[in-house]
């Protein structure tokens, strides 16, 4: 891969053509100090690991992509933010088989919500059961049956991320966007948005509604790629990364990824806002266009909390919202929690 020549990073404005604007669930603050309360009685982390996994605005995110929930479905959404950078800051440290252990005690936790876990076990096993059990008692059968299926192809994603990582693996492009797509969490998040509803199978497959998911998922992993690269390349896991798999494949510098980021976003762009006009209107009820307009939000909602929240750019990110510039640090020169 070529050297970096700059430290410098410019980050291009993935939402210049979004249609879909800024907007945040008015239950945020009340929702957000329950489930913190709640996460911090798991003991998940240390005291000092605590205080910065809280840094990083998880209920924001889940605020932002689902304005429109009602207070306790919000909760499950917040919630399931906090099992998703649990599982994520612990696996990102851990070799595939102990990734794929942590996978099977996740998996069955969120299948047995009611059974005590197993004394000694990790403690993401209690957090995705004290999630799962909250979840269920707002989330319709069917609701509960899609995120069982979707959360499970999501966990065992994580589980080749790993092995990736174990064997210095850097995909080409294309194969690592089929694997980013489940690994970035995003389809277990759309089922959020129909915790109270009945979307049968028909609805849900249907093509056009189908393929508006896969884009916006696109848009949120390139999105988050660019932000996340620096905190990722100082923690030495950069690999999983869009921005290193451009470097490599195309033989270029960071300038080279930024620009080939730009023009895909702005495809994709392009064809989400041409497939929402085909969406068949006529037939939807007030749940499918609240649907819809949930997977058109939720570009917008992971943009924003990438600057609002300290994940990536601590108390910078408003700034590095504004002039887009990120000052890089040395490779490996931050750990965990760091």
């Amino acid at each position: 891969m070529p050297e970096l020549t700059s430290t410098e990073l410019v980050l291009p404005n993935t939402m210049a053509s979004w249609p879909w604007l800024r907007r945040i669930n008015p239950h945020f603050e009340t929702v957000k100090a329950e489930c913190e309360a709640w996460f911090r009685s798991l003991n998940a982390f240390s005291p000092k690991a605590q205080k910065a996994f809280e840094k990083c605005d998880f209920c924001r995110l889940a605020a932002l992509a689902n304005p429109a929930l009602d207070k306790q479905r919000l909760r499950t959404g917040c919630d399931l933010m906090m099992l998703f950078f649990t599982i994520d800051e612990y696996t990102d440290v851990l070799p595939a088989p102990e990734v794929r252990r942590y996978a099977d005690i996740v998996m069955d936790a969120l299948k047995n919500p009611n059974k005590p876990r197993p004394e000694g076990e990790h403690v993401v096993g209690e957090v995705a059961r004290q999630f799962w059990a909250l979840g269920i008692q707002s989330a319709t059968p069917l609701a509960q049956k899609r995120f069982l299926e979707i959360f499970e192809d999501y966990i065992y994603s994580v589980v080749d991320q790993a092995r990736d990582r174990d064997d210095k693996s850097i995909r080409g492009s294309e194969e690592y966007m089929i694997l980013r797509r489940r690994t970035v969490g995003l389809h277990p998040s759309y089922v959020m948005l129909e915790l109270g509803m009945n979307l049968v199978d028909e609805i849900w497959n249907h093509p056009v509604i189908a393929e508006l998911r896969r884009i916006a998922v696109d848009i949120v992993f390139l999105d988050n790629d660019i932000c996340s690269y620096k905190k990722e390349l100082a923690q030495g896991d950069e690999t999983h990364n869009i921005v290193t798999i451009i470097m490599h494949e195309e033989t270029t510098d960071l300038r080279g990824a930024m620009e080939w980021v730009t023009t895909r976003c702005k495809a994709l762009t392009s064809q989400f806002i041409a497939l929402y006009k085909k969406v068949p209107w006529d037939d939807a009820d007030a749940q499918v266009r609240e649907y819809v307009e949930g997977i058109a939000n939720w570009p917008r909602a992971s943009n924003s909390w990438n600057f609002e929240s300290g994940r990536y750019f601590g108390s910078e990110g408003l700034g590095v919202q504004k002039n887009r510039k990120v000052i890089l640090s040395p490779p490996g020169s931050a750990k965990f929690f760091d």
